[in-house]
């Protein structure tokens, strides 16, 4: 089916690119383009169409077909490429746009040169679809008898609830937040994911039939006898949300949140919804420091140039990745490597291997952090030791700081209480091979039992997760 079967060979990879930062960073809008047609084509020539997919067995968590979609688009197949890129994936939309594309790390071409645009192929298809008209509502031709309740909107919850009600269940989704979409919505900043984009997809779900129920703390507002007397199955999706904190002296000085909290607010106050005190922060006219290198980091590092921050600096414990993959690292593992998003090409400033030792303020305000540089050395097991530099200490001022350093598992909280599901010694809800918990009926999805990971890996996890329901169901309707 290939139009150019060495087009590997004759084809550089060209990525979709960004706007102008001068652009770019006086709005909220995405960054990142978008291939036009005929481009996106000839990015689909590069797929070599291995033998071995090693992009769709070992880097996908979905398990994408790949180069079968590659080949339909190539000869733009739009509309087979789009059912097949549905048979695994439930929203490519948001994939497309925030996955870190584990499939390409995996790409063989990767092994001797540029690896394919995977992601951005996989977006091309699915924002035709929908310019298109081609994502029509479609509801299960035959309902069940059987409601499931999945607490939580964020990738897991969704996929669960998309995946559940196409079989026929009746679902609700119970949020507490004012609207759908958990951490897309609320801790992936506007210029990564126009929350439009979710609200698209709820509204395709809500025509499907899925139930949304927005600012329902369940445990508060609703009591587990009433989710047992109402559902035949409840799936707990809410994230691991228990940010790792910071634990030196002057923690307690004001200025000092956790970076989720900072991009919620922001996120709140795009949509138009009142934003609490809690979340009410604002890099405005201050220095900042970040601390975390990761993704997180760099959401705030570009949400506060956007807000106006005077510098914005981003530090990271861990020492500075190579550019290149190290021997350690070998393909088709993920490639460790230093990566700089778009964020970090609008401006601030990085610094690696920095430690924490204390925050210092005024009047109860904090105005700096006294970091040192720190060594990293293999330990006792192979497990690498941290020790600080002599004679490496310095102050860093700031007016805000921002802890972006991972998190440590979910929430506990009067639903998790009150069901009695148990957890493993890193905090995150246990389960089985079918996905449930300790409680029967009762099963979990994405981070809250794998802990803090990819969306897409939760999105995986949701539509397995679902499967196990649904089998479980059956199991159960069979009994009786």
């Amino acid at each position: 089916m290939t139009n150019n079967p060495m087009g590997f060979l004759d084809i550089p990879r060209k990525a979709a690119g960004y706007r102008s930062r001068d652009e770019r960073l006086h709005d909220w809008r995405e960054v990142e383009r978008q291939l036009p047609e005929d481009q996106v084509r000839r990015q689909a020539e590069r797929c070599m169409d291995c033998g071995i997919p090693f992009c769709h067995g070992c880097g996908c968590p979905l398990a994408n077909h790949i180069p079968e979609i590659h080949a339909l688009a190539q000869h733009g197949r739009w509309r087979e490429a789009l059912d097949l890129q549905l048979s695994t994936s439930n929203f490519p939309e948001f994939t497309g746009r925030v996955c870190p594309a584990p499939c390409e790390g995996s790409c063989v071409l990767g092994l001797v040169g540029d690896p394919v645009t995977i992601r951005n192929i996989e977006l091309a298809v699915i924002e035709r679809a929908f310019a298109e008209g081609w994502m029509k509502p479609r509801p299960p031709a035959a309902r069940l008898a059987t409601r499931v309740a999945v607490i939580g909107s964020g990738p897991a919850g969704l996929a669960a609830a998309d995946s559940l009600n196409r079989i026929g269940h009746h679902v609700t989704v119970y949020e507490n937040a004012p609207r759908p979409g958990g951490i897309l919505r609320y801790g992936i900043p506007e210029f990564k994911l126009e929350k439009a984009v979710i609200d698209r997809r709820v509204q395709l779900m809500r025509d499907e039939g899925v139930l949304f129920e927005c600012s329902v703390q369940v445990g508060d507002d609703l009591s587990t006898k009433f989710l047992f007397s109402r559902f035949d199955a409840i799936v707990l999706t809410g994230g691991a949300r228990e940010p790792r904190n910071l634990t030196v002296p002057g923690r307690e000085l004001s200025g000092i949140h956790f970076a989720m909290d900072y991009l919620r607010g922001q996120n709140m106050r795009l949509d138009g919804d009142p934003v609490p005190p809690r979340y009410d922060i604002s890099a405005a006219d201050k220095r900042v420091v970040v601390i975390g290198g990761g993704d997180t980091g760099s959401d705030c590092l570009g949400t506060a140039l956007r807000q106006g921050a005077k510098s914005v600096l981003q530090i990271e414990i861990l020492p500075e990745p190579p550019a290149t993959r190290a021997p350690s690292n070998p393909w088709p593992t993920w490639p460790l490597i230093r990566r700089d998003s778009s964020s970090h090409q609008e401006g601030g400033s990085r610094r690696w291997a920095v430690t924490t030792i204390h925050a210092f303020g005024c009047e109860g305000a904090v105005s700096g952090l006294r970091c040192a540089g720190v060594e990293w050395s293999p330990g006792d097991g192979g497990r690498p030791q941290m020790r600080i530099q002599p004679d490496s200490e310095f102050d860093v001022e700031a007016e805000l700081v921002l802890l972006a350093m991972g998190f440590t598992g979910p929430r506990k909280n009067k639903l998790l209480q009150e069901l009695g599901v148990s957890f493993d010694s890193r905090g995150t809800v246990i389960r089985d091979a079918e996905n449930m918990t300790s409680v029967p009926g009762v099963f979990a999805a994405g981070d809250l039992a794998r802990g803090a990971s990819l969306v897409v890996r939760a999105i995986a996890d949701g539509r397995a997760t679902a499967e196990s329901v649904h089998h479980w169901l059956a199991n159960t309707a069979m009994k009786r």
